[in-house]
């Protein structure tokens, strides 16, 4: 009877003792979970009530924070944008992912720790550490990696943006003047070989991109400028003075710009900005100088660009054998493809090369979204440097991201320099203020709709059954030229 009673009783025990083990376990995992969607929760019920109250509070405070931001990006979007690009804010919101890692793994740890994870079975201690580890290794890495993310991308936006000048709209439009070029080392620099001024109005968005042919002969200089002492009659030289020389000759001569540039060791660029100002009558607000090699990595950055080849285009044959061809049709192009069909003139034209471009920038507008950027930064920050050199201040990357934003959704017109509107050995400069004014009038809708150019006057025949990419050097919507 004794023996039967005992045998009750030891199993009354061992239930008791599985139960008892089986609270335990779940009391650990409570506490960790508590930790993990509100930090300081399992201080407060088991362990240091006042360092749960701190972390609780911060807690809460940086959900505020959060709400308060989804509501500027909600409700202001260049409100966003500005927050984003703050170079105070970056570093504060750098430091504060750092500090948020570290002090979210010691708490995981501590909840670990108020578990009594070494008074459990066995296998109930390996699965508290293992999933405490695990979750510690996956908040303090996606935290750290953020702060990275933030701290590459304020310095990338540090030595891009790096000027403090601002420049006002002109008419409501801002201008800016796009070069595309490469470096290399028989070259001193970036040869600006592809320019194009967008105009873009500063409420709308809505753009007209202007291509200007590299080889534009006798261009002129502002009245009383240095350049327009040294060449009276326009920029003529024995050496085939083009207006993507410009540059190079200003750099040169750098020792002539002293009092015009103060403090400017390159005047390369602002003296080109001047040329393109008498050309096209706008005031240039600032420049853009993409490196075409680092422009590349910028589109393998972002996973590549959807363009419609409408021409085979050769890989290579620039100073070097064709390597291959990218094929008439609908493609993902990658970046060295990309690059090429842009840069590419074997077996066509610079005209051709002009089209080819503006169909790239128009793609790479339409396919660029937030969202991509957002997945890319750390790359994109990487290749920022590398591609870009520019004038445009930190204080207006909020305003051109917003108006970035806006374009998309918007017609791109163009008008493009080139036979035979307009012969680059010969150039009518009256003529040429007059297109571009006439382009900007249509854009913004002051113009009727058969007031624009004519096909006669294009730099192709009718080409409205087939593919050529000169068709987007003048349209009224590069996208649907493309």
């Amino acid at each position: 009877m004794s023996d039967v009673r005992l045998s009750v009783m030891g199993g009354s025990y061992a239930r008791a003792a599985d139960a008892s083990a089986r609270i335990q376990f779940r009391r650990g995992l409570t506490l960790t979970a508590m930790t993990l969607f509100l930090p300081g929760s399992a201080q407060i019920v088991s362990g240091n009530q006042r360092v749960g109250r701190v972390a609780i509070r911060v807690w809460i405070a940086l959900v505020a924070i959060a709400v308060t931001v989804a509501m500027i990006a909600l409700t202001s979007r260049r409100g966003m944008f500005s927050l984003a690009t703050n170079p105070l804010l970056l570093k504060l919101v750098t430091w504060a992912l750092v500090a948020a890692a570290i002090a979210w793994v010691a708490l995981l740890l501590d909840a670990w720790r108020l578990g009594r994870p070494l008074t459990m079975e066995r296998n109930h201690r390996l699965w508290m550490t293992g999933l405490n580890s695990a979750l510690c290794f996956v908040t303090a890495g996606t935290l750290l990696f953020a702060a990275h993310t933030v701290s590459a991308g304020g310095h990338a936006l540090d030595a891009v943006f790096a000027s403090d000048t601002v420049s006002e709209a002109q008419g409501g439009r801002y201008n800016v003047l796009l070069l595309g070029g490469d470096s290399g080392p028989d070259r001193s620099g970036v040869r600006p070989d592809s320019l194009t001024v967008a105009s873009i109005d500063a409420d709308t968005g809505r753009t007209v991109l202007i291509g200007l042919p590299r080889n534009l002969e006798d261009v002129p200089f502002p009245k009383g400028s240095v350049m327009d002492r040294q060449f009276p009659n326009g920029f003529d030289c024995d050496d085939a003075c083009y207006l993507n020389g410009v540059n190079t000759w200003a750099n040169d001569h750098a020792d002539l710009f002293a009092k015009e540039y103060p403090g400017v060791k390159h005047p390369g660029l602002e003296v080109t900005k001047d040329a393109v100002q008498e050309i096209t009558g706008l005031k240039i607000n600032y420049y853009a100088m993409v490196n075409m090699k680092g422009f590349s990595k910028l589109i393998d950055a972002v996973g590549g660009v959807t363009v419609d080849v409408q021409e085979r285009t050769a890989i290579g044959g620039i100073g070097s054998p064709i390597r291959g061809y990218i094929e008439a049709g609908e493609q993902k192009l990658t970046g060295g493809e990309a690059l090429w069909y842009s840069r590419s003139r074997v077996q066509n034209d610079d005209f051709s090369r002009m089209g080819r471009q503006k169909c790239v920038m128009s793609a790479m507008l339409h396919e660029l979204s937030p969202q991509a950027v957002l997945l890319n930064a750390q790359k994109i920050a990487a290749s920022s440097a590398e591609m870009l050199s520019t004038d445009i201040p930190r204080q207006d990357l909020a305003r051109f991201m917003d108006l970035a934003i806006k374009a998309k959704g918007q017609k791109i017109s163009s008008v493009s320099l080139v036979p035979p509107v307009i012969y680059t050995g010969n150039p009518d400069y009256p003529k040429v203020r007059r297109l571009v004014s006439k382009a900007i009038d249509k854009a913004e809708g002051k113009r009727p709709a058969n007031s624009g150019l004519s096909r006669a006057r294009l730099s192709v025949p009718d080409v409205s059954s087939s593919k050529d990419p000169r068709k987007a050097n003048q349209s009224d919507d590069v996208a649907a030229s493309c």
